[in-house]
């Protein structure tokens, strides 16, 4: 009879190294849950907007009055929304066979999709923070 190794397993996730085409589609799951977290308030806020002129002067006040705080939130929403759309839509060509499925072809989706994202992300940036009527 064979004695199977009983030595205990350690995995330390410092130590393990993920693939990018894993990291990509953790991250686009991270991104729909915080998404679907966020989504409550956003609504929840425009439904004070809408309810009356007076909660909308309310928190048009608050807004300007945490102006870059406000900024801030907005482009980091932005971003996970436009990094949540661009996996997604890779993943629904690989999912439709629009791109092969081999190892190559997915590193090279997943690459592009953080290119994407980083060059979304500074252009979505420079709309906010400067916007087009200061030029």
């Amino acid at each position: 009879m064979i004695k199977k190794n009983q030595r205990p397993i350690y995995l330390n996730i410092r130590t393990i190294r993920f693939p990018i085409t894993a990291i990509t589609s953790i991250l686009h799951r991270i991104s729909g849950i915080l998404l679907f977290i966020i989504i409550g308030p956003i609504l929840w806020i425009l439904k004070l907007s809408l309810s009356s002129n007076n909660e909308f002067c309310k928190i048009h006040r608050f807004l300007l009055m945490n102006h870059y705080i406000f900024q801030f939130v907005f482009w980091t929403v932005t971003i996970l929304l436009s990094y949540h759309i661009i996996a997604g839509i890779r993943q629904i060509l690989m999912d439709f066979g629009c791109l092969n499925q081999t190892l190559l072809i997915g590193k090279i989706s997943a690459k592009v999709v953080f290119v994407l994202t980083i060059l979304l992300s500074i252009f979505i940036g420079i709309l906010i923070w400067y916007p087009l009527n200061q030029f």
